[in-house]
């Protein structure tokens, strides 16, 4: 359809006015919001990741596009709530304790977002223990951490012992990142998946859930 084509464009613009009004028009000729949100919004947000991924579109761009697909989905989402209308999961994110960057957990927030996830974004500097008790509190299947320092590096580790000791590791995935992350420290500390970009991460999460 030619009205989602045109949301789909506005949102890789950047444009969230654009997107509004057409989402907004959108509805109004009945188009149902599953499609508009699947074709128009998350479609859009997808060719956006593609292009982040091969340095086409910059932060800057990605974060516009973001912005843009949140006035659509202010629109949507009552919709929503009233059918139902299940996400792909809920995934708990942030920081790790000890760690106050946020840049690349927040890019990967707005990706699983864009994907269709519901994102519980904790922020940063996250004890092992709230990263837990949110994601039983949320019913949440997916932890995600990130860490910019070395340091800090470890707290990922307690988080993965302390699921252990409570029996939650089967229930409750985790999956890390983060500049001085690597797949090696990922598999040593027992998490279930490394994501070593944002694209990377939500296709990771996706496995982690049968989403694929």
């Amino acid at each position: 359809m030619e009205i989602l084509k045109k949301i789909s464009a506005g949102l890789q613009q950047g444009d969230d006015k654009k997107v509004f009004t057409l989402t907004s028009q959108a509805i109004q000729e009945k188009i149902p919001p599953k499609e508009i949100l699947e074709k128009a919004l998350i479609g859009g947000m997808k060719i956006v990741g593609e292009k982040f991924k091969i340095h086409e579109i910059f932060l800057p761009d990605v974060l516009l596009a973001a912005k843009a697909m949140s006035a659509g989905m202010r629109l949507l989402e009552p919709f929503f709530i009233k059918e139902g209308i299940p996400t792909l999961g809920k995934v708990v994110i942030g920081t790790v304790q000890g760690d106050l960057h946020d840049i690349g957990k927040n890019l990967v927030s707005v990706m699983l977002t864009g994907a269709g996830f519901e994102v519980i974004d904790l922020g940063s500097n996250v004890t092992p223990e709230k990263f837990i008790e949110t994601a039983k509190q949320e019913n949440a299947p997916v932890i995600g951490m990130s860490a910019l320092l070395t340091t800090t590096m470890p707290v990922m580790g307690s988080v993965v012992e302390l699921l252990k000791q409570e029996g939650l590791n089967g229930r409750i995935k985790t999956i890390v990142g983060g500049a001085p992350v690597s797949e090696e420290f990922a598999q040593k500390i027992g998490a279930d998946a490394y994501g070593y970009d944002s694209t990377n991460a939500v296709e990771s999460v996706k496995k982690l859930l049968n989403k694929t």
